[in-house]
């Protein structure tokens, strides 16, 4: 295993996947750091300590390859990672593990953290790159959990947990340059900003592309209600249509035109809300879809489209933007168009899909939309998603 010079600026990342790798782990290490990746999969582990770089490809029309060193793997179930957890030489937490697996890393997180204050290793900043609304205070309520009344207090003074909002699109593993099995690629757009009010130390040495803002939420509900939105309607219809990948469903004028729609709808929401001007929010559209429809991402319809119901969520990339636009009195058609594609998202082998569909098949449609909905059966939101879905079996179907 590599080991970073004595004083030299270190951070402890969960998730070594690609988007570990290929996104914030990156950034960190061409921010000086020396990057720690803690996971679970003890193969990808041993890979990270017998290399000693790999590449970050970025996948646009001139493609490019990114370098990137000074970095080691650690067991994210181990001893070892709390002790780099609890070294002065570490300034930032980080993650990217999946939102269902934040509970399951607190503690090593805790126990590290219990070791900072007892060593009097000062205060860091704790990051959790997720894609879900306040993804670090809901990381920093599992690991107080873990931590008697006094190491919370000390947990308030000293580590900061700094909610955030990430993007960049990174293909599924082994989709692209599969020779080298730390080897990544991406595109070339990203954003990672961060809400400074809630850091209790400096970002030292700054992150190179970390944006810090005092008003994260427009940034989020912007990300969410935008590029998470249309990634998960271009997944879901495409299926439907019997696509496999997610620009080709985009070069269907059909699915773009819906796409486009619902961006829009969700667009003049957020506009009311947080007062984005309109011709610049078009713009953002157009960028997204221009990114969508990026052919060397190989962005798999399926693996976008994986866990339906946590997209179904309240607040999430479907019923927020949603309930937002009524709230106004705004318009919701080619919303609803994707909320209903979203229960015909039949995978065998995604368990939310299975439970999906078993559910739909136990009450039956009317009743599944409002459940997973909250829209009661005499609504107009539930009426709309269920013509939508009437309409698009019959295509599925066809």
């Amino acid at each position: 295993m590599s080991r970073p010079q004595a004083n030299h600026p270190q951070a402890v990342h969960f998730g070594a996947g690609n988007i570990g790798r290929g996104f914030i782990g990156a950034l960190l290490a061409e921010s000086g750091y020396f990057v720690v990746f803690a996971d679970v999969d003890k193969i990808l582990v041993k890979e990270l300590n017998s290399h000693e770089s790999y590449e970050v490809h970025v996948l646009e029309k001139a493609e490019r390859t990114e370098e990137i060193h000074s970095f080691a793997g650690v067991s994210s179930r181990a001893d070892e990672v709390t002790h780099f957890i609890a070294s002065p030489s570490t300034r930032l937490i980080t993650t990217a593990v999946g939102p269902n697996k934040l509970e399951k890393i607190a503690p090593a997180i805790a126990k590290g953290l219990k070791e900072r204050r007892v060593a009097n290793a000062g205060g860091l900043n704790v990051i959790a790159c997720e894609n879900m609304v306040g993804q670090t205070e809901t990381l920093g309520r599992y690991v107080q959990c873990h931590l008697s009344q006094e190491e919370n207090a000390w947990l308030s003074d000293s580590i900061g947990f700094a909610n955030c909002s990430v993007d960049r699109i990174v293909p599924a593993p082994g989709s692209s340059h599969p020779e080298n099995p730390l080897d990544v690629g991406v595109e070339g757009f990203f954003e990672w900003v961060v809400d400074e009010t809630a850091l209790r130390a400096p970002i030292d040495p700054p992150v190179q592309g970390m944006t810090l803002t005092g008003s994260l939420q427009a940034y989020i509900e912007r990300k969410l209600f935008t590029l998470n939105c249309g990634h998960a309607i271009t997944a879901y219809l495409g299926f439907i249509h019997g696509f496999d990948q997610i620009d080709q469903a985009l070069k269907n004028k059909e699915i773009l035109e819906d796409v486009r729609g619902a961006l829009r709808e969700s667009g003049a929401a957020l506009a009311k809300k947080h007062g984005f001007e309109a011709k610049e929010h078009e713009l953002y559209i157009e960028r997204v879809l221009s990114r969508f429809a990026n052919p060397k991402l190989h962005d798999d319809v399926e693996r976008v489209g994986r866990q339906p119901l946590r997209k179904l969520a309240k607040g999430d990339r479907l019923l927020g933007p949603t309930i937002m636009a009524r709230e106004y009195g705004l318009p919701i058609d080619h919303l609803a168009r994707g909320i209903a594609a979203a229960f015909l998202f039949d995978v065998k082998d995604d368990p939310q899909s299975v439970e999906l569909m078993e559910k739909v098949d136990q009450v039956g449609i009317e009743r599944a939309v409002a459940e997973y909905t909250g829209f009661g059966v005499d609504s107009d939101e539930h009426r709309k998603i269920l013509s939508a879905y009437k309409e698009l079996e019959a295509m599925k179907y066809e």
